[in-house]
C-alpha cells in the first residue's frame, strides 16, 4: 500500500518533490490543501499541474475517514466513531469551550484523539481494552481524525447557512488531548510524527502547550519524550495513589509501579518546566475513600502536579460504581484543603457513552448478528 500523503511532513515531501525535478513551493501548495483546505482528492488541488497530481496520486494514498456514527447534540459534547481502510472502528471526542481542563482561560474546542484499535493495557474499568488490542494507528489516521472532524463542522455549517472555517488560525480544533482509545505512549514513533504534523505552522496549526499526552505510565517513553524539542503537557492516568490500588486497577503497575512512575515523572518535570496532570477515576469503594487523599496528597506535592478528579463512566459489563456525588465533593474537599490544585470534572458526555471505546464495542459486538 502507497504511503499516505498525510504521513509526510513538509520537509519530506520537499525532499520527494526535488527528487521530481518540482519546484520546492509545491510541496507548500499540497499542504495548504491537506490542511487548511482539508481536501480528500487529488483533483481538488487545482493549483497543482495535472502531470504532477497524476504522479502525487500514484506514489501517495490521499486516505479520509469514514463516519460511521455520531452520537451528541451541537455545542455539547460529541462522540464520532470512524471506520478505518480495514474495517476497524475508532473514536474522537469532540469537547466544547468550557473552563479549562488544563490550566488555559478556556479549552475552546478540545478534540480526544485515539492511537491504537484497541488496547492492551487492560485496565480494569476501561472499555477500550476489553476486545484487546489489534494494532496501532498510523501517522495518518491520528492526524486524519481532527481533520475529518473539522470537515464535518464545515459541512454542518454549510447546511446551517453558515461560514465554513479554513483559516488555520481560527481552525475548529485547537486544544488536543491523546486520551481516547489506546495507550498513545505505545505507539510512540507513529504519535510523536502525527503531532510534528499537528504542531507544525504549515500542517494543524495547534500549539504544543494546546496538546496534552496521556499515558498509564510507561516510565522509558515518558523520559523519551521528556528528552524531546516539543512542549507538550503530561497527563498521568494514575487512579491509585498506592501500588496496592494500582495493581488492583492497572496490570501497567505491576512493570512500573509508583516508586518508578513518580521518578520518570519527576524527570519530565525537570526537563520541561511543566506542570503534570494527574487524572484519577473515582470508583465507589475502591480509590474514593478519604484515607486515599493523603498519599495522592503527598505524590502531587512531590511531582508539583494538579489532580482531575473524574467520576467514573459506566461501562457495560463492568460491575465498578462511581461515587455518590456527596463522596465526590468530600475527596476534592480534603485535597484542596491540603493546598493541592485539583478540579473535579462534571458531566462531560456521560450521557452518549463517551468514555473511550464504549460506542465502538457496542457497535463491533452489533454487527456480527446483523
Amino acid at each position: 500500500m502507497n504511503r499516505d500523503i498525510k504521513s509526510q511532513t513538509l520537509e519530506e515531501l520537499q525532499a520527494e518533490l526535488r527528487a521530481w525535478e518540482q519546484p520546492a513551493y509545491r510541496a507548500s501548495q499540497v499542504m495548504e490543501w491537506l490542511y487548511a483546505q482539508r481536501v480528500t482528492t487529488w483533483a481538488a488541488m487545482t493549483n497543482l499541474p495535472g502531470p504532477l497530481r497524476e504522479r502525487l496520486a500514484h506514489e501517495f494514498a490521499l486516505y479520509a475517514l469514514a463516519l460511521v456514527t455520531k452520537q451528541g447534540d451541537a455545542d455539547a459534547t460529541q462522540k464520532f466513531l470512524w471506520r478505518l481502510a480495514d474495517g476497524a472502528l475508532i473514536e474522537s471526542v469532540l469537547i466544547p469551550a468550557t473552563p479549562a481542563l488544563y490550566g488555559e482561560a478556556s479549552d475552546r474546542h478540545t478534540l480526544c484523539v485515539s492511537t491504537q484499535v484497541g488496547c492492551a493495557y487492560g485496565c480494569q474499568f476501561c472499555a477500550s481494552g476489553l476486545d484487546g488490542w489489534k494494532r496501532n494507528l498510523g501517522v495518518e489516521e491520528i492526524v486524519e481524525q481532527i481533520l475529518a472532524v473539522e470537515r464535518w463542522h464545515a459541512a454542518e455549517a454549510r447546511l446551517r447557512g453558515g461560514e465554513a472555517r479554513t483559516d488555520p488560525a481560527a481552525r475548529l480544533v485547537n486544544n488536543l488531548v491523546v486520551m481516547g482509545m489506546g495507550e498513545p505512549l505505545a505507539n510512540y514513533e507513529h504519535l510523536l510524527k502525527a503531532l510534528t504534523i499537528l504542531n507544525a505552522p504549515w500542517g494543524g496549526g495547534i500549539g504544543a502547550r494546546k496538546i496534552t499526552i496521556s499515558t498509564s505510565g510507561l516510565c522509558p517513553q515518558i523520559r523519551r519524550l521528556a528528552d524531546e524539542p516539543f512542549q507538550f503537557r503530561l497527563a498521568i492516568s494514575l487512579h491509585g495513589a498506592t501500588d496496592a490500588v494500582r495493581d488492583r486497577l492497572m496490570p501497567v503497575n505491576r512493570k512500573y509501579p509508583l516508586r518508578e512512575l513518580a521518578a520518570a515523572a519527576e524527570y519530565y518535570q525537570a526537563r520541561k518546566g511543566r506542570m503534570i496532570t494527574l487524572e484519577y477515576i473515582l470508583i465507589a469503594g475502591v480509590n474514593d475513600g478519604l484515607d486515599q487523599t493523603a498519599p495522592l496528597v503527598e505524590l502531587a506535592g512531590r511531582l508539583h502536579a494538579k489532580v482531575n478528579l473524574i467520576p467514573y463512566n459506566h461501562v457495560e459489563g463492568l460491575a465498578w460504581e462511581r461515587p455518590a456525588e456527596v463522596a465526590q465533593e468530600a475527596f476534592l474537599a480534603a485535597l484542596e484543603k491540603r493546598g493541592v490544585a485539583a478540579t473535579l470534572r462534571r458531566e462531560k458526555g456521560h450521557d452518549i457513552d463517551a468514555a473511550c471505546g464504549q460506542l465502538r464495542l457496542k457497535t463491533e459486538r452489533v454487527r456480527p448478528a446483523a
